[in-house]
């Protein structure tokens, strides 16, 4: 399925194609949708991604969702075009970095549970997605990596603020500042993953997951996940906006702008 061809829960169409909403028993599931991109983030998922979780929020149908990527990945991170973008100009800039706390502040506050099936590559902003989720099921062959420092930009999004808190700082420099992947028996050893499925099995396991969720009284299960994601928002926070101002000002450093246009010339010169 392409894209342009995506449907979506009625309800949720404003989301589409970039992300499509279904329901599946008792659990909404959720699918970022560029899979002919590995489901890389440009400037449309960038915006789903900050402002599905109120309409998630505000549903009374929605009791646990799931978060997946179309076809192969989870996500492959930043889409290099649109930071080619970015680069040129620094308003568009400054409202992807402001979208950013949003995105990072609407996950984490997301009241009702949510469990990422990590199908595929899951790399910068949807690694700190995965991250930040209430279970997290990875596929045999999937990882988790963020790769900010190695292409030359502030880890903004997430890794910097929460990995310290989830693993503690001495790993989470390894992960963040070299951008090696956590592979799903890494994930395991760090107390990062939930579940580690076969990759024909993420979905299946995930939804498992949800519907137990689903079943548990509403109040207590969310007013729960709330009081326990204290511990890591109000700890992240500051670290957050420090990150976040300093990634906007390596969009303007050489060595980012370099690593962006060398990217871009092997992508065109792979098509010619």
């Amino acid at each position: 399925m392409t894209t342009q061809e995506a449907a979506t829960l009625p309800g949720y169409e404003e989301f589409a194609p970039w992300m499509l909403v279904e329901k599946r028993g008792n659990v909404h599931v959720v699918s970022i949708n560029r899979p002919e991109a590995f489901n890389a983030v440009n400037e449309q998922v960038h915006h789903a991604s900050a402002t599905i979780w109120r309409r998630l929020t505000e549903d009374d149908d929605v009791r646990a969702v799931v978060l997946t990527g179309s076809g192969k990945a989870f996500s492959a991170g930043g889409d290099m075009v649109m930071f080619r973008r970015l680069i040129a100009d620094p308003a568009a800039r400054q409202y992807q970095i402001n979208e950013a706390r949003t995105v990072f502040l609407e996950v984490i506050n997301f009241p009702k549970p949510l469990v990422s099936a990590v199908n595929g590559p899951a790399v910068g902003l949807g690694c700190s997605m995965a991250l930040l989720s209430d279970f997290l099921v990875m596929g045999e062959s999937s990882y988790l990596a963020d790769p900010h420092v190695a292409v030359g930009l502030v880890a903004g999004d997430g890794g910097a603020a929460m990995l310290p808190l989830l693993i503690g700082l001495m790993k989470a420099k390894e992960y963040v500042l070299l951008g090696d992947r956590i592979t799903p028996e890494i994930a395991d050893k760090l107390n990062l993953v939930t579940r580690i499925a076969p990759d024909n099995e993420v979905l299946t396991e995930a939804l498992a997951l949800g519907e137990r969720l689903a079943a548990l009284p509403p109040q207590a299960l969310r007013c729960t996940k709330v009081a326990m994601n204290m511990h890591l928002s109000r700890a992240a926070l500051g670290v957050l906006e420090y990150a976040l101002a300093e990634e906007y000002t390596s969009f303007s450093t050489p060595e980012f702008q370099e690593r962006v246009a060398a990217f871009l010339s092997r992508s065109e010169n792979k098509k010619s």
